[in-house]
């Protein structure tokens, strides 16, 4: 019988963006998900990302069984905080290129909201004013394949960007993740946790894109506090889930069949 994997998205990037890591992961795993992390208004955005974490718990409650939580970036945050406060919901958690911040990342992070300079230091700067609409298919992939984001993804995985994250429009098309809310979500990154990372009850990995500007080495200092944490990094960048969907999947499947091997040979 598959094990359920609950998979939370990178902020701006639809769940179905990922379809070809899902499909990967089958048929030993199932992929549960959310369409858009943010948009119900029942868990508005708000600072530290904390209805974002309740959002993501209600559903691992509806689930019935404990999952394996992955997330990329924004999602693997998601998971972490969620963990820390329901660990019986989870057989442990991957962080793809999301780190755990430091007490120095998190002064910085609350300086910068207090004093104003949150964009400065967080995606939401290059967020404001981009480009939404496009006349088709064809004008929005080119437009993304020029883009330095876009330009290392596998291309199926630009294929199904441009076909999941955009919607019909009164002309056109335009980008299916609201913009403001996108933007929200940057400038609320948490400066707080639920809990400490000695306190984490399931294992984690957190893996690093090599060439990644988001998880820096620094990062895996936090780690070292955890029961049971490991750290990994794969070819790419911060969107190496997306440039490199095969290995992603192939080191998923490695994380998830030795925890179980040791969770057996504890139990």
């Amino acid at each position: 019988m598959s094990q359920p994997i609950f998979f939370a998205h990178a902020n701006g990037f639809p769940s179905a963006t990922y379809g070809k890591l899902f499909a990967a992961l089958a048929p030993d795993y199932r992929v549960l998900h959310l369409d858009q992390h943010g948009h119900d208004p029942a868990f508005p955005v708000d600072d530290n990302w904390g209805n974002l974490v309740e959002e993501l718990l209600h559903h691992l409650c509806l689930g019935g069984e404990p999952v394996w939580g992955v997330g990329h970036s924004l999602g693997g945050v998601l998971h972490y905080h969620a963990a820390l406060r329901c660990p019986e919901l989870y057989r442990g958690v991957v962080m793809l290129d999301s780190p755990v911040l430091t007490l120095a990342d998190r002064m910085v992070i609350r300086a910068a909201k207090r004093f104003g300079f949150i964009d400065r230091i967080t995606p939401a700067g290059r967020t404001l004013g981009r480009r939404e609409a496009f006349a088709d298919l064809a004008e929005a992939r080119d437009y993304f394949a020029g883009k330095a984001l876009f330009r290392r993804f596998d291309p199926d995985c630009l294929d199904a960007y441009v076909q999941h994250g955009l919607k019909p429009a009164e002309r056109g098309l335009r980008l299916r993740f609201d913009a403001a809310t996108e933007i929200s979500i940057y400038r609320s990154v948490p400066h707080v946790a639920p809990g400490k990372p000695r306190q984490l009850a399931v294992p984690l990995a957190m893996v690093r894109g090599r060439h990644s500007r988001v998880v820096l080495p620094h990062h895996a200092r936090s780690l070292r506090y955890m029961p049971r944490a490991e750290y990994h990094q794969l070819p790419g960048g911060h969107m190496f889930p997306l440039e490199r969907p095969q290995d992603t999947a192939a080191l998923l499947r490695q994380l998830f069949g030795r925890w179980d091997a040791a969770r057996e040979v504890s139990a």
